[in-house]
């Protein structure tokens, strides 16, 4: 914070990123209740694989121990969304998987095809180690990231400790 300022006792950034994780469920809705992307358009999803809530295969935590990317694209089932979670079927070196992904898991939600993005902050959790994420390779062409930024919404407040 600025000093001099007083500290909010309203949590402003807590009640921001739950509203712009409320957009990624916004987003994939509609996918789910169509079985498919409008158009040309496919999405990027960043996530802390260890985060409470996280249901992927055991094979997948120990590849990608903090952090995943998943693509959505052209294979993918049984997308389902709900309040706080998102759930889809993908296949990883052949192999299908159910990967159940809460909101408040993920990091980074990106649609190349817009240029949008929306990027989180995630509690860290005192246990894991800070290893890069990589990207989880999901059977899907990838497609160039989102690189100038130019739709990129970040929050990040500073919080006093």
């Amino acid at each position: 914070m600025t000093e001099g300022l007083p500290d909010s006792l309203i949590p402003y950034d807590d009640i921001v990123q739950e509203a712009l994780r409320a957009v990624v469920g916004r987003v994939l809705g509609p996918v789910a209740e169509t079985g498919h992307l409008p158009g040309t358009h496919h999405f990027y999803i960043t996530f802390k694989t260890q985060a409470p809530g996280v249901d992927i295969p055991q094979r997948l935590v120990e590849r990608f121990p903090d952090e995943m990317t998943i693509v959505l694209q052209n294979r993918f089932w049984d997308l389902t969304v709900d309040e706080n979670r998102f759930s889809v079927g993908l296949s990883f070196n052949q192999v299908p998987s159910k990967l159940v992904i809460p909101y408040s898991a993920i990091t980074r939600f990106q649609d190349p095809e817009v240029q949008f993005e929306l990027g989180f902050h995630v509690a860290d959790d005192p246990q894991s180690d800070p290893d890069p994420h990589g990207s989880a390779e999901n059977d899907e062409p990838v497609a160039k990231p989102v690189e100038d930024g130019s739709n990129v919404v970040a929050v990040d407040f500073k919080r006093k400790k």
